[in-house]
């Protein structure tokens, strides 16, 4: 019975998120983003203590912390910062999966031309999903179709 409260309630989230879709990426860019936030006033405090030490590791930690803490700023003041960075990052792996497809293609290697086919499909796949992400509109709508799914199963699933 607990399941089927749960399901519900993951139907409902999904409907709104689909119909909303910004706020399908708010609390993730929120939560990352003060999350972010942290790590950059670390980074900068454990540099600057490490500046006697070491100055250029010192250095190093203040540039970094400086990183995250604008980054962890961006995701909290803009959600579509977020966006961006995961349909990038979705969009690198693509790359790399081509990469690693027309290499294995070209020599064969595991034993089969097939395993290079595969990763080269399912880079293109990465590289077309990563741009359709980097759109906070779709990145919300598909967090809320993941949902509205995930209900869906959950709520016909034999307990």
């Amino acid at each position: 019975m607990e399941n089927k409260g749960i399901a519900l309630v993951l139907i409902i989230l999904g409907i709104i998120f689909m119909a909303v879709p910004v706020l399908g990426i708010l609390p993730f860019s929120l939560i990352t983003g003060f999350i972010v936030l942290l790590l950059g006033v670390g980074l900068i405090v454990g540099g600057i203590t490490t500046m006697g030490e070491s100055a250029g590791m010192g250095i190093i930690g203040i540039i970094l912390g400086i990183i995250a803490f604008a980054l962890g700023i961006g995701f909290i003041i803009n959600p579509g910062l977020f966006s961006w960075l995961i349909g990038f990052l979705v969009w690198i792996v693509g790359l790399f999966l081509i990469i690693a497809g027309i290499l294995g293609i070209l020599s064969g290697a595991g034993g089969s031309r097939w395993n290079g086919v595969i990763a080269l499909i399912i880079g293109v796949i990465y590289i077309i999903v990563g741009s359709l992400v980097a759109n906070p509109q779709i990145l919300g709508a598909l967090i809320g179709l993941w949902l509205l799914i995930s209900g869906i199963v959950m709520l016909f699933a034999r307990d």
